[in-house]
């Protein structure tokens, strides 16, 4: 019997003494805030480039923030990615939404393209997820009266309106054709830059329209090319962009081209190779050399992923900042608490000071327009910000 006691008395001990080390250890955790930071783009297919460039921008920022030691109210935050592939397709991007709320994340970077942006901009309104988009500039994307919807790139109302005087004034072309898309970015950019060119004086002689999947236009080229026109201007991204550009010139056609950010890639140029010579394309913002820390941040970049920028990661990271610095200022990584905060951020980021207006558009953002030159993307014109740097 006294020995059973004794036993007895040794499981118990054993007992209070594991509680005592679960309890310090539920403590330590409770000191820790864990923050999960959704985020979406195309990591397989044709754009899987652009796509991985996004998601490595925004890792970058939340590896920063936890070397950082960034506090949220009395916590200190943990910052954790969790990245979904939407494919560039609608309603994968709906799935990958709804996905994302389901795992409880607090805010997410996204997604990618237009149109997978609003679509899946009513799935976070509805259940309250803040959302910046490093890289959607469909106009409609901050139209739809989502207070949930935020980008930190400039719309392709001042995008394509940018290049419609560049080609007019600047180029001094009259005679114009047009391809899109089809896609809410291209067919957006597309109007707009046949709005702006059209009320410079251009005439627009061909309007013709192809798919985001399509890689064969001889057939629609060589219908243009018979209108002459000065220059061909096609809303897409590089993925199509490629094929158009060699198919272009493998037409004899020396008309210039001419496409918005979806083609400032350095993947045009090395697949497109000579045919890409002379083609201009925009990029919402300064070149990067101009950017308040673009230099430092392509140095980072390239030395961590070992490439170079393709598109949009500086966009990325200044956009994880944004929702830091708005959970920082309430208190709180809550959903419900922090939104109010994303609109009276300033920041000074990477690529600009950032600060929003009513509808969740940057202000005052700026566009530059580059060119191909000896293999070389070089920055020609920026509008509505600082002088582009020389080339």
């Amino acid at each position: 019997m006294l020995i059973k006691r004794f036993l007895l008395l040794v499981a118990f001990g054993s007992a209070l003494a594991g509680c005592g080390k679960n309890e310090t250890a539920s403590t330590s955790a409770s000191d820790e805030l864990v923050v999960k930071i959704g985020a979406a783009g195309p990591l397989t297919g044709p754009q899987a480039h652009i796509g991985k460039d996004n998601e490595n921008g925004t890792r970058m920022a939340i590896d920063d923030a936890n070397a950082k030691g960034v506090m949220i109210g009395s916590k200190k935050a943990r910052f954790e990615l969790l990245s979904e592939d939407d494919q560039t397709d609608p309603k994968t991007a709906t799935i990958v939404a709804q996905k994302l709320v389901d795992d409880h994340v607090n805010g997410v970077i996204g997604h990618l393209n237009s149109g997978t942006s609003i679509p899946a901009s009513a799935i976070y309104f509805k259940n309250g997820i803040p959302q910046i988009s490093p890289s959607a500039t469909a106009v409609k994307f901050t139209a739809q009266g989502y207070n949930t919807a935020f980008r930190v790139m400039t719309n392709d109302a001042q995008q394509g309106k940018a290049l419609g005087e560049f080609a007019t004034k600047v180029l001094g072309l009259k005679n114009f054709a047009v391809i899109d898309d089809r896609t809410a970015y291209g067919q957006g950019l597309a109007d707009e830059f046949v709005k702006a060119a059209e009320a410079n004086g251009a005439k627009i002689i061909a309007r013709e329209y192809t798919t985001d999947k399509s890689v064969d236009f001889t057939s629609v080229l060589t219908s243009i090319k018979g209108k002459q026109p000065d220059l061909l201007f096609f809303g897409g991204m590089d993925p199509q962009g490629v094929p158009m550009i060699k198919q272009l010139r493998a037409l004899g056609m020396k008309t210039q081209f001419m496409m918005g950010d979806g083609g400032y890639t350095p993947k045009l140029i090395e697949l497109a190779g000579d045919a890409v010579e002379g083609t201009y394309a925009s990029l919402p913002g300064v070149p990067l050399d101009n950017m308040p820390s673009g230099r430092d941040f392509a140095k980072r970049y390239e030395a961590r992923f070992h490439q170079p920028i393709q598109l949009y990661a500086p966009y990325c990271y200044d956009a994880v900042n944004v929702m830091i610095a708005a959970m920082q200022k309430a208190g709180s990584a809550e959903p419900a608490k922090y939104l109010p905060e994303i609109g009276k951020v300033e920041l000074s980021g990477v690529t600009s000071k950032i600060t929003f207006d009513a509808k969740g558009d940057i202000k005052g953002g700026a566009v530059t327009v580059y060119q191909v030159h000896q293999g070389k993307w070089n920055a020609v014109q920026t509008m509505g910000g600082a002088p582009a740097a020389k080339p």
